[in-house]
């Protein structure tokens, strides 16, 4: 069992809780959650440690790359959950995906033979799990009395399930990313669980909470904690998604020059020609997306012309009048109000635009 490039909330609990169940019914094949991240990064995820508690389990419990031994290929089978493409180092495993689970775009790497193959548009991948183990969640837990251990164990897998998906979908109020079996994923786990005090809206509060601040972070923990990296047609695009917008990042920093050279620090780090920041807020209230793409060398730069000439689906408005931006260096900071585009639809257009140098 495989997480996503660069582990989130929805990842890891959706490699979780699909392992259990594949686990627990026949063949009972073992399927083991591994989370695609180096163990010290697990720190910086505090909402999964909050969440972990509500299902008994800390971060301790997780298995990392860092734990991950010297497999042979041809040794390993591997189910990808909320990715559809093996990267980097782990390419060479390619051949032995047997299966996906994801909603984030097709990139036709997945056999279609896999069983399962499910890839489609949706605001959690957990909800794509769930609608895929519906029938072997109903017989686990309809075999619980209300007031047995297994109930209460039932309770915890529950939570465990939940907690991405109104994590994901501003507890189902973000109408741009809610499909129907988002809809039917939380209908169907919130009337399987037993304790009467369980309340959907404090238990998202609780995960906002813990989830938005990042304010004891370095900026380079704020960049690294939530990034995704792409290595296509010999460019390198990495994409830092932040749970607090510019002005916020900006005021962290004391100005705009600190935030920019410690942008410029992860990008070198990371060997980018493309470095991106997605953020997204809610001041007074309203969703808000802001993007930062910068083009870091002279192919990069060629790129980013490529996605502003492409960008128009994405309602570009430039932030604060250009306070972010650099021209001759390539780098633009916009409001962005196309808010349905998250990364799942951000990265496929830099990507795109990559391909073309």
């Amino acid at each position: 069992m495989f997480t996503a490039n660069r582990i989130d909330l929805d990842s890891l609990c959706s490699a979780l809780v699909y392992a259990y169940m594949r686990t627990h019914t026949p063949p009972h094949t073992l399927h083991i959650p591994l989370s695609n991240l180096p163990r010290d990064d697990l720190a910086l995820r505090t909402e999964m440690s909050a969440v972990l508690k509500h299902a008994g389990l800390t971060l301790k419990d997780l298995l990392t790359l860092s734990e991950l031994p010297d497999l042979k290929p041809e040794e390993t089978h591997w189910l990808l959950v909320d990715h559809n493409s093996l990267t980097g180092p782990l390419r060479k495993f390619s051949d032995q995906v047997t299966g996906c689970v994801d909603h984030h775009a097709d990139e036709n790497v997945v056999s279609k033979d896999a069983n399962p193959r499910v890839i489609e548009p949706c605001g959690s991948c957990m909800s794509l799990v769930v609608d895929e183990t519906r029938k072997i969640w109903e017989e686990i837990s309809n075999q619980d009395p209300e007031d047995s251990d297994a109930a209460t164990e039932n309770d915890k897998l529950t939570r465990l399930a939940l907690a991405p998906i109104i994590s994901d979908t501003i507890n189902l109020t973000a109408k741009e990313k809610v499909r129907e079996k988002d809809l039917k994923a939380v209908e169907f786990l919130e009337g399987r669980i037993h304790d009467k005090s369980f309340n959907r809206n404090t238990y998202f509060d609780e995960i906002s909470a813990v989830k938005e601040d990042i304010s004891d972070l370095s900026f380079r923990d704020i960049l690294r904690k939530d990034y995704k990296e792409w290595d296509g047609s010999g460019l390198k695009l990495g994409i830092s998604c932040v749970v607090q917008d510019f002005d916020y990042l900006v005021d962290k920093a004391g100005d705009t020059e600190p935030l920019i050279d410690a942008f410029e620090d992860w990008a070198k780090e990371r060997e980018l020609d493309v470095a991106s920041i997605m953020t997204t807020s809610h001041p007074n209230g309203e969703f808000q997306r802001h993007l930062l793409v910068w083009g870091v060398t002279d192919q990069g730069r060629e790129a980013v012309d490529r996605f502003m000439r492409d960008g128009d689906k994405l309602k570009l408005e430039t932030w604060k009048e250009g306070e972010l931006d650099h021209h001759g260096h390539k780098r633009f900071a916009w409001k962005q109000k196309e808010l349905a585009a998250s990364r799942k639809q951000v990265a496929p257009l830099l990507r795109e635009a990559l391909k073309k140098s």
